[in-house]
């Protein structure tokens, strides 16, 4: 059951969360990619308040966010191959490794999987508190499930409001989209979701990382078909193509061409991928709250971040 809160508090007082996370409260913390929502991960009846605040499928499992990089050992119980090499090139970052779990985790927190999603991130705020709590955090995204995710304290407010007793308000983040996660399987590290760091960049690193395997349900989060999604219906492809086929008030989300539409929110005028990701969510939720009847995106370039974007607005599209 979610505790009852009047309305949420903006702060910027790190304490202030770890006093309600130590008493198995949740609060909304910031990151470089979105805005989570956040609960002891070693408490089971904490982590059920995320889900109960989300409104959740209890079988997409959560992100365990550590503080130090030895906590990794307190939730996985080994570590595959290239796991150091990952963690020493992109820690703290947008990068979440699912690891085989410690006992410790408990089951709602992976959905019962025997593995668990890890990542330091790259917030100083965050990564204050997390040094100052005994215990590592279970953070999905801060929204509504299957909404758009929040990239400002104040769109976390907008959302949940009374649901969430405390927002830590480390800014807008700076990157935009959630992390890249990987996982190893079958003697091979594999992509489960695009993200804030690209596939070029892990493979720098530790060699291909091969696609992943096609799954009834999700081995890792945010690997639900409908996800991110507004409540207009959402099209994909080229943009004066779609804009034939629809008439009435048309939102368009655009990498650089401004187009002649009800509204048209361009991501990025100098062709900056990263730009853009740090836009996506906000140009979603500003679109979504116009009164517009559709909205119409184009594919962006499909490298880089361009293939997280892509990946988010093939989910908002998705037909739910």
């Amino acid at each position: 059951m979610i505790h009852p809160h009047p309305s949420s508090t903006i702060g910027t007082d790190p304490e202030q969360a770890a006093s309600l996370l130590c008493n198995g409260d949740i609060v909304a913390i910031p990151t470089e990619t979105v805005y989570g929502l956040a609960a002891n991960a070693f408490d089971d009846a904490a982590v059920l308040q995320v889900f109960a605040a989300k409104q959740r499928p209890s079988f997409d499992p959560l992100i365990v966010h550590i503080g130090r990089r030895e906590d990794v050992h307190r939730v996985a119980r080994e570590l595959p191959p290239g796991a150091e090499a990952l963690m020493d090139a992109f820690w703290p970052g947008p990068l979440t490794l699912v690891l085989p779990k410690q006992a410790v985790v408990p089951d709602i927190v992976t959905s019962g999987l025997d593995t668990v999603g890890v990542r330091m991130p790259a917030h100083p705020l965050t990564l204050e508190l997390l040094r100052q709590l005994e215990f590592p955090l279970a953070a999905p995204s801060a929204n509504p499930f299957g909404y758009v995710s929040p990239t400002t304290a104040q769109h976390v407010a907008d959302q949940l409001g009374e649901k969430v007793p405390y927002i830590l308000d480390g800014g807008p983040c700076s990157v935009g989209v959630e992390s890249t996660i990987l996982g190893w399987d079958a003697g091979a590290w594999r992509l489960y979701r695009p993200g804030g760091i690209g596939v070029e960049a892990i493979e720098a690193v530790i060699g291909r990382v091969e696609p992943a395997v096609k799954q009834v349900l999700p081995v890792a989060p945010g690997m639900l078909e409908s996800h991110y999604a507004p409540r207009r219906p959402v099209y994909i492809g080229d943009i004066p193509a779609l804009l034939a086929q629809h008439a009435g008030r048309v939102g368009v989300i655009s990498f650089t061409t401004p187009y002649e539409a009800a509204r048209c929110e361009v991501l990025s005028p100098a062709g900056d991928l990263q730009e853009a990701a740090r836009h996506l969510f906000a140009a979603l939720r500003t679109l979504d709250a116009c009164d517009v009847d559709v909205i119409l995106a184009e594919v962006f370039p499909d490298h880089g971040l361009g293939r997280a974007i892509n990946d988010r607005l093939r989910r908002a599209a998705a037909k739910r």
